[in-house]
């Protein structure tokens, strides 16, 4: 089970950390995610962090995210900052495993980011 926190409004140029808490270990999880989506958009991929610490990220927020990892807290985060009102969305953690050669994948609720003046 995965529970995102630490939405919230923020004006433009402004920062937010999102945290996703997992019930269970991380440690065996193969990746990390944060997706978003915007009302009337397709849910898009915003950045993510694999069981080695290889890092992704959408083009629109290089530069200004970082989604980072404490494994110790079962925790990633996901430190946003030079907020865009484009960057208004819904955010959603996600992870998959891979166990024995099944796939498994798991969501949290979505935080609500607002940028706006």
């Amino acid at each position: 089970q995965l529970q995102a926190s630490g939405g919230g409004l923020v004006q433009p140029g402004g920062s937010l950390r999102l945290s996703c808490a997992a019930s269970g270990s991380i440690f065996s999880l193969n990746a990390m995610d944060w997706y978003r989506q915007a009302p009337g958009k397709q849910r898009e991929l915003v950045a993510g962090i694999t069981s080695s610490d290889n890092t992704n990220y959408a083009d629109s927020v290089k530069g200004r995210f970082t989604i980072s990892k404490y494994n110790a807290r079962n925790t990633v985060y996901l430190q946003m900052n030079s907020l865009k009102p484009e960057d208004t969305a819904f955010y959603y953690c996600h992870a998959y495993e891979i166990v024995a050669g099944t796939w498994y994948d798991y969501w949290g609720q979505g935080t609500l980011v607002t940028v706006s003046s």
